[in-house]
């Protein structure tokens, strides 16, 4: 989060880019995401926020055009330290959906600190807790693939405390909700650490179902490595 200033850091996300289990496959969006980070260490923030974060708001700043909003980093870790891929003036998909479920503060204080330029007003909370989000697709995205099919098993996440299905590729029709894209649905789950939440994020994959529903069944095997 940035107001111009002052910057406050969310908690960290790993996603896998690859379309197939093994990081297979063609690049896409984003296939899933888990958060924290076990690779992104406390040194690692640190160096981040003191060379990269701040440095980038202060020149913008410098150049008579602070940055207001959410910053998304992606950052690749190499022998060398962290090195910028990419930035996003918005919030990562699928990293989000893993991000704000573990964040304790209110959003919208924290947008209007933004705004107001008071971020540093903000302290920024996240559970000490893991999530996990596996990215339910349209077999044969990011490709080609058919479109229409109608989704069933939403309901089964009423009232699921620490489950989340969010919506990205679906649309509202006569018949219900249907299949409108490429990534459909971000099955998230929380859990007391990360092996708990991927454990119960692909159970909730299961919840929900149409006819060409594709998964990988390999995201947060990096956990396993860290």
């Amino acid at each position: 989060f940035c107001d111009g200033k002052t910057v406050k850091c969310m908690t960290s996300a790993q996603d896998h880019k690859r379309a197939g289990d093994g990081d297979t496959g063609l690049n896409t969006g984003g296939m899933g995401t888990f958060s924290p980070s076990p690779f992104y260490t406390k040194e690692i923030e640190d160096f981040c926020e003191k060379h990269i974060y701040q440095p980038t708001m202060d020149a913008m700043a410098a150049e008579g055009r602070p940055f207001v909003g959410v910053l998304f980093t992606g950052l690749m870790l190499t022998e060398d330290g962290p090195k910028v891929l990419e930035y996003n003036a918005r919030f990562g998909d699928p990293e989000a959906q893993v991000v704000l479920p573990r964040m304790k503060n209110d959003i919208i204080e924290v947008m209007e600190a933004c705004i107001d330029g008071r971020l540093d007003e903000i302290d920024l909370q996240f559970e000490d807790n893991a999530a996990v989000c596996v990215v339910l697709a349209s077999d044969g995205y990011p490709v080609s693939y058919e479109k229409g099919f109608l989704i069933e098993g939403l309901e089964n996440f009423k009232d699921k405390d620490g489950y989340y299905c969010f919506h990205a590729g679906s649309k509202m029709t006569e018949k219900g909700i249907v299949t409108n894209g490429g990534r459909v649905l971000g099955i998230t789950a929380k859990g007391a650490d990360l092996k708990e939440a991927r454990k119960n994020a692909y159970a909730a994959t299961e919840w929900v179902n149409f006819a060409n529903k594709y998964m990988r069944h390999d995201i947060g095997k990096a956990i396993d490595e860290a």
